[in-house]
């Protein structure tokens, strides 16, 4: 049937892309109005599942696919020179923020859905023999306001009030990959085949709740399964471990070097050649799983400052306190991978490249919605928009 025939006025646009045509449909329906009640239908668009006067289906998933990769105004650029539709930064800001809570809920769902011990995961008969797991966390500017402010009048709005020391919330961002998927792309150096992300803007117990429910998710956790846990350290992650029964837990080789090194330099000097022969070696012995002679070793040190000397008995007692999470020979031996390298590069994918350029402040709501919509396209998974309903927000 031709646009003319059709018993509403429209407008079209298409779109050749990759071998089919999308068409973005601007159109005037037919709205039907009960007068006693004053209830009112527009049966077309509830067939076609859109809200009058506002971005529906595939052009509002291509303008949140923007909205995800570019700043809101740079995004409606992009619309125009890539799509042909001209939209404010502002419309790409109602698109996103619609599209990411809908995914956002998603997630969430599916995190209470795994909790209950009576869900069914995905079947596990093709399960790993080992996972690995790493997580960390990073800071994120906010906002100092808690909702979005509003114009009363012809009023002026009301100055933001000062912020000295700025104002960050903690990130957590979890991978999950499989040692037996990794590919030797050079001489000494592996690269990963697929890995799994999982982020949010929340507690401790948030991260490794999803991190479970994607597991679970994916037929990845069996009974016979290891869950290998890479961490930096922080007591957070250690104290969560044990929601996994089988698993092996191992502290970051770069971390516990970097904690060798801050002594170095209060030894011999910041860039001296002793301190790089000295931590050098440190690392050799702990990749040999030496890390008890190393503790031995430092415990007959004796410094000559009580700066020198707090250094030394902060490393001490880290060392001490993770002696069992570092084994590395028997990791490297395994195929575990001793470093965090797969979640520090996921934080700069997830969280860097999109929320933390210049200048950049966010809402709660804002963040967690674009960080909902990053994580789809950054897992493969934006097509289970195609599946989601658009979410009203006020």
């Amino acid at each position: 049937m031709r646009v003319a025939d059709k018993p509403w006025s429209a407008r079209t646009f298409a779109r050749f892309r990759g071998g089919r045509v999308s068409v973005f449909l601007r159109a005037r329906v037919p709205r039907y109005r009960c007068r006693p009640c004053g209830w009112e239908c527009r049966p077309l668009l509830d067939v076609l599942g859109v809200e009058p006067g506002r971005i529906s289906g595939s052009l509002a998933r291509l303008l949140g696919l923007l909205a995800a990769v570019a700043p809101y105004p740079l995004a409606a650029q992009l619309a125009e020179l890539l799509l042909g539709v001209k939209v404010s930064p502002m419309g790409i800001w109602r698109v996103a923020q619609r599209l990411g809570q809908a995914a956002a809920s998603y997630s969430e769902a599916l995190s209470q859905y795994h909790a209950d011990s009576r869900s069914a995961g995905a079947s596990t008969q093709e399960a790993p023999a080992t996972v690995v797991l790493s997580v960390d966390g990073c800071m994120l500017g906010m906002q100092v306001r808690a909702h979005r402010r509003r114009p009363v009048g012809t009023d002026p709005l009301p100055p933001l009030p000062p912020v000295k020391d700025g104002h960050f919330r903690e990130v957590r961002t979890g991978v999950l990959l499989r040692p037996d998927e990794r590919v030797e792309t050079s001489p000494g150096r592996r690269s990963v085949v697929r890995r799994f992300l999982v982020s949010c803007l929340g507690d401790a117990d948030a991260i490794f709740q999803r991190l479970y429910a994607q597991l679970r998710e994916l037929g990845w956790l069996a009974e016979h399964t290891m869950v290998v846990i890479v961490g930096d350290g922080a007591e957070w992650i250690w104290n969560r471990a044990p929601w996994f029964v089988h698993r092996c837990e191992i502290l970051d080789f770069w971390h516990a070097l970097e904690h060798a090194w801050e002594f170095a330099r209060l030894r011999y000097g910041d860039g001296s050649r002793q301190a790089d022969q000295w931590v050098r070696q440190i690392g050799v012995d702990l990749k040999a799983g030496k890390v008890e002679q190393v503790i031995a070793r430092l415990k007959r040190l004796r410094p000559r400052s009580p700066q020198m000397r707090a250094s030394l008995d902060a490393l001490i007692r880290y060392y001490s306190q993770n002696a069992g999470r570092m084994r590395y020979d028997e990791y490297l031996r395994l195929g575990y991978g001793i470093g965090s390298g797969a979640v520090e590069s996921a934080h700069k994918q997830v969280v860097h490249a999109r929320l933390r350029q210049a200048g950049m402040r966010w809402s709660e709501a804002g963040a967690r919605r674009l960080l909902a919509l990053r994580l789809l396209l950054l897992n493969g998974d934006w097509a289970v928009l195609d599946r989601m309903a658009m979410v009203s927000i006020a």
